[in-house]
C-alpha cells in the first residue's frame, strides 16, 4: 500500500535528541527551543516567535492575546480544521463562516466586509495547502474596521505572499509541526508568530502558565509569580531538538517537495487539458511550499469512485475537511454568512494524492498511472 503521508525525517533527528537528553534540560525553552525560535525570527523574518505544543495551542494563545470575549464574532472560512474555530469558541466567540474561492480554496476576501458586524473582533484567514490568501485586501479590511488578523498558516511554512512569509503579515500567526506537515517536531508541535509588539510580553506570560518566569530568567524581576491568566503552552526540549534537525535541512525538504509537486503537475496536466480533472491554481505573487497536491473531480460521486479505485490499486488517497458549518458543533457555535456557493461543492470534489519528503518518482508514477486508468 502506498501511504498518503510519511513524517519527514532528515537523518539528523536522533543525534539532536541525544544531545537534548545529555543536556539535562527536557522542559521547554532549552537550547534547542531557543535555536529554533531564533531561526524563525531570522529566516521568516519575524519580530518574535514562541514554540508551542501544537498549532491548536498557538491559536488558543492568539485568542487570549486579542482578548476574545463571550459574544464576540470571529470571521473565518468553513473549509478548515476544527482547531481554527475551537480556539475562539473556547473564549466564547461566535464563528461567522464566509464562503471560499474555488481557485485556491481560501476565504473569499470579497465577502468578508459584508460579514462584519459591531460584534466582529477578528478575521482568521487560513492559507490552504500553503497558498496565500489575498492578504493585502484582508489587512485593508481589518484596518478600516479596527479588527485583528490572526493568520492560520498551519500548512504554510516556507510559503510567501508578495515576498512576505505567511504568518508574518497579520497581527499574529500560527504554524503547525504535526507529522503531516512539511516540517515536524516529532509528531506534534506549533509556533506562534507575534508581529504586533504590543503582544510580545504578555504572550510569554500566558504561555508560561500566567507567570513572569521568562522575565525572571532574563534578570528583569527578582522572583517570578502569577501575574495573568495562562496555561502550559511550552513544547518539550525533545520536540525542539527534533524540529531543529528539520530546520537545518529546511531548503532541502522544500526543494524536494516542490520537485515532487511539479512531477505530479506535469504528469496529470493532460487530464486537466482534457477537462477531466481540475488542478490547483497558484495566484501571481504567491510562492507555495508544495504542502499537498490535490486534484478535483467533477462531483462527489466521481470522487468516491476514484478514491475506491485508488484503494483497489493499493494507493491511499484521501479527501479533506468536511465544512465546519455543516457539523453539529458548527451549527451550535457559528453561522454561515451569505450563500454557500463553493464551500460544500468544492470540498466534495477534492482529492489529495500521496505526498511526503522523499517520495520516489516511481511511486508517483504508479499513482498517476492509476488515475489515468480510472479516467480511461
Amino acid at each position: 500500500m502506498i501511504p498518503f503521508n510519511k513524517p519527514p525525517v532528515t537523518g539528523a533527528e536522533e543525534q539532536c535528541i541525544k544531545q537534548a537528553l545529555q543536556s539535562n534540560k527536557l522542559s521547554g525553552d532549552g537550547p534547542f527551543g531557543k535555536k529554533c525560535q531564533s531561526w524563525f525570527e531570522a529566516n521568516l523574518p519575524a519580530k518574535k516567535t514562541l514554540l508551542t505544543p501544537s498549532c491548536t495551542a498557538a491559536l488558543e494563545l492568539a485568542a487570549v492575546l486579542i482578548d476574545i470575549q463571550p459574544g464576540d464574532e470571529v470571521i473565518m472560512p468553513s473549509y478548515t480544521f476544527v482547531s481554527t474555530a475551537n480556539a475562539f469558541v473556547l473564549r466564547g466567540a461566535k464563528i461567522v463562516f464566509v464562503d471560499i474561492r474555488p481557485d485556491t480554496m481560501n476565504i473569499d476576501e470579497r465577502l468578508i466586509e459584508a460579514a462584519i458586524t459591531p460584534k466582529t473582533r477578528a478575521i482568521v484567514p487560513v492559507h490552504y495547502a500553503g497558498v496565500a490568501c489575498e492578504m493585502d485586501a484582508i489587512m485593508a479590511i481589518a484596518g478600516r474596521h479596527n479588527l485583528y488578523v490572526v493568520e492560520d498558516a498551519a500548512q504554510g511554512m516556507m510559503s510567501s505572499y508578495k515576498g512576505r512569509a505567511l504568518g508574518t503579515i497579520g497581527h499574529l500567526g500560527a504554524f503547525s509541526f504535526h507529522e503531516t506537515k512539511n516540517y515536524t517536531s516529532g509528531g506534534e508541535g506549533g509556533l506562534l508568530i507575534i508581529n504586533d509588539e504590543r503582544f510580545a510580553e504578555r504572550a510569554e506570560v500566558i504561555r508560561e502558565k500566567g507567570t513572569n518566569r521568562s522575565q525572571f530568567f532574563r534578570g528583569m524581576v527578582d522572583k517570578y509569580q502569577w501575574v495573568d491568566i495562562g496555561s502550559s503552552y511550552l513544547p518539550s526540549e525533545l520536540q525542539s531538538a527534533y524540529l531543529w534537525a528539520q530546520l537545518e535541512n529546511a531548503k532541502t525538504i522544500n526543494d524536494a517537495r516542490l520537485e515532487a509537486w511539479h512531477q505530479y503537475r506535469e504528469k496529470l496536466q493532460p487530464l486537466a487539458d482534457a477537462a477531466q480533472i481540475e488542478l490547483a491554481d497558484i495566484p501571481d505573487g504567491c510562492t507555495h511550499n508544495a504542502h499537498m497536491f490535490y486534484l478535483k473531480t467533477s462531483n462527489l460521486e466521481e470522487r468516491s469512485a476514484l478514491l475506491e479505485h485508488l484503494k483497489n490499486c493499493d494507493i491511499l488517497a484521501v479527501f479533506h475537511y468536511v465544512p465546519l458549518h455543516s457539523a453539529r458543533a458548527g451549527a451550535a457555535f457559528g453561522r454561515f454568512n451569505g450563500e454557500d456557493r463553493y464551500t460544500t461543492a468544492e470540498s466534495e470534489r477534492l482529492v489529495r494524492l500521496p505526498m511526503w519528503f522523499g517520495i520516489d518518482k516511481e511511486i508517483q508514477q504508479r499513482v498517476v498511472d492509476a488515475i489515468f486508468e480510472f479516467y480511461r
